[in-house]
């Protein structure tokens, strides 16, 4: 839960920063449609930096470990997705673009899964 929680801290730290770095740094180096993508990126960074906060929270409160995997399939999940968005923006490399939505299936599977895990912890 505690190695959960700290991914959780500094994938927050990580999104405020690179998101700061695309509206100041990229925004005279790259178009408006790949600053786009990175703020994108940015996004989907914060919000589940928070997930996995959220998620190691409830696993501690719930006293419930089998939420950790979810957790760590959301971490999986938004270091591909917002990890090939990151590096599509600064390497102008395309096929990049085929490896966001693997990110993206990882989050929605995580998401689910930890629905499927409080909905059973709920049960007992």
């Amino acid at each position: 839960m505690k190695a959960l929680l700290v991914a959780g801290a500094l994938n927050g730290a990580l999104a405020v920063a690179l998101g700061a770095f695309g509206a100041h740094g990229l925004r005279e180096r790259v178009s408006a449609q790949m600053l786009t993508t990175w703020e994108t990126a940015a996004q989907y960074h914060f919000f589940h930096a928070l997930a996995l906060l959220i998620v190691g929270m409830l696993a501690h409160q719930l006293n419930e470990t089998a939420l950790l995997v979810p957790g760590w399939v959301l971490l999986a999940g938004v270091t591909v997705f917002s990890g090939s968005l990151y590096l599509l923006v600064l390497t102008d490399q395309r096929w990049l673009g085929a490896v966001t939505p693997l990110g993206g299936t990882a989050l929605i599977v995580g998401w689910l899964w930890l629905a499927w895990g409080l909905w059973h912890h709920a049960g007992h």
